[in-house]
């Protein structure tokens, strides 16, 4: 796979509204949108993420996109994505720019999430909320579309042995909807989509 230039170079591969899941899939599941941020920097494009706390309800400790539910008053995927982003790290909803959307990811957990790509250019100046965010810290592009680093892992969840996607960076694990989300763009700039 040819190294990503700039962040532009995606919008070939993103879907340019929110995807239009079916009426079975959206039943009974929490909608959800998360912010997939690319920061262009000298050294190659950058993918923002963060560390979740270990006291939150839904997925405690795990890397995650920003994002989380949808309110009744986000008009679209991309609205709660920035409101959610501004909430979490402190990123003001004008700075993303938006590129695509990726298709919706259902967790075993029940959540459909909207994945919004965005780019944010520096410069910016995070604010984490510390009741849900305990770090924010940023992974190379290149390295999260290597399939070198992409493996699989199985685990016990509700009696059902679960497959799951797993990217190791450093002390960081990234699983679960994070490297779903990840491995989605993966695959679609790889072609297999």
């Amino acid at each position: 796979m040819p190294p990503l230039r700039a962040p532009d170079d995606l919008k070939r591969v993103l879907l340019p509204e929110p995807p239009q899941p079916d009426r079975e899939m959206e039943q009974g599941s929490i909608l959800a949108a998360v912010l997939f941020p690319l920061v262009p920097r000298p050294e190659g494009v950058q993918v923002l993420l963060t560390r979740r706390t270990e006291h939150l309800r839904d997925h405690p400790g795990q890397i995650s996109f920003p994002g989380g539910r949808m309110e009744p008053e986000d008009a679209s995927p991309r609205h709660a994505a920035f409101r959610e982003a501004f909430e979490e790290i402190g990123l003001p909803v004008e700075h993303p720019a938006l590129l695509g959307y990726l298709p919706a990811y259902l967790t075993v957990t029940g959540f459909l999430v909207y994945p919004v790509v965005a780019c944010v250019a520096p410069p910016f100046t995070l604010r984490l909320d510390r009741f849900e965010v305990a770090e924010a810290f940023e992974v190379p592009f290149a390295f999260l579309m290597n399939p070198a680093h992409h493996r699989e892992e199985s685990r016990m969840y509700k009696g059902i042995r679960r497959a799951y996607h797993v990217i190791q960076y450093r002390e960081h694990s990234i699983w679960g909807a994070t490297a779903g989300i990840i491995l989605s763009l993966h695959q679609r700039l790889a072609g297999k989509i």
